[in-house]
């Protein structure tokens, strides 16, 4: 086991762990630290809205208040924030310094607790945990298989665990390959900024780029166009969503260095090589979230 540093704050106790760099990009990690300083102040209904989305295929059976429960990348907490009540204990664990925005946003909560790592370094031992999650984060990792591989290893056979990736648009049309490549493009220049002229530029596009669909989805919804429609133009996903977590979610797509996008084949085959069995696909956004058991 590594060395671990214990940071006191006014909330808990916040073990550090030294991380190997094996399979860690340092740029990503320090970016996203930056953003979830930048945007850890979600209101409970975004928090709720969010939650929703990703949570919709967890039962009670699979996450319940006597569960123990790992998040694996909890950036700002938000999804700890929203699952309040909903477990008997919690790890939060994230390899940058978004870890003290957790520990902010969480507050006092004996129940939870925080820790800076990698998944090269998860200090549990395997079968440790009845569920556990990683949300929009192994894609950002260099070998995201063996990030999941780690990820799951640290579940009870029998548990659950859920995960959502970046989806490589297999089942929209190819105007929305278009206009990825076309945003891509962008991320690719973006995401060498400093913090701040980033974080400005960010600010920008969440006006320029997402706020003509999403005022174009919303116009159609208050006519009364319906959703089997709607769904047909890009980032409708955030019809429902606030300026905030638009302008945090811009933020996270053009200023992330590495990301990678996978197939429902491709996550299926990974769940399964994990170790997991009687994957469960959302057939809603955000594509692809899926919960399996482990064997």
């Amino acid at each position: 086991m590594s060395e671990v540093r214990e940071i006191k704050t006014v909330n808990r106790t916040i073990r550090c762990y030294d991380m190997p760099e094996s399979n860690i990009d340092a740029k990503t990690v320090s970016s996203f630290g930056d953003e979830w300083k930048a945007f850890h102040g979600f209101d409970e209904k975004d928090l709720k809205r969010i939650g929703d989305m990703y949570f919709d295929i967890v039962t009670d059976e699979m996450l319940n208040e006597k569960s123990t429960v790992i998040d694996i990348g909890c950036g700002s907490g938000r999804f700890i924030r929203y699952l309040n009540g909903r477990f008997g204990k919690l790890v939060g664990m994230d390899p940058s310094r978004a870890i003290f925005a957790a520990d902010e946003l969480i507050g006092k909560n004996e129940k939870v607790e925080l820790l800076m790592a990698s998944t090269d370094n998860i200090p549990f031992p395997d079968n440790t945990f009845d569920f556990g999650y990683s949300l929009g984060v192994l894609h950002h990792i260099p070998d995201t298989r063996k990030a999941l591989n780690d990820c799951v290893a640290k579940v009870k056979p029998g548990g659950y665990f859920l995960l959502y990736l970046y989806y490589n648009l297999d089942n929209r049309p190819f105007y929305f390959k278009i206009f990825y490549w076309l945003s891509n493009l962008i991320r690719l220049g973006v995401s060498k900024l400093p913090a701040k002229p980033k974080r400005w530029v960010c600010n920008v596009l969440a006006v320029l780029f997402y706020m003509p669909f999403v005022l174009l989805c919303r116009f159609l919804r208050w006519l009364g166009v319906s959703e089997k429609v709607r769904k047909y133009i890009p980032l409708q996903a955030y019809e429902r969503q606030s300026f905030y977590v638009i302008r945090n979610d811009s933020l996270d797509r053009f200023g992330t260095p590495l990301e990678q996008r996978f197939t429902k084949k491709q996550i299926q085959e990974m769940m399964t090589h994990a170790g997991l069995t009687d994957i469960i696909f959302s057939e809603k956004i955000p594509f692809w979230h899926a919960v399996g058991r482990k064997k």
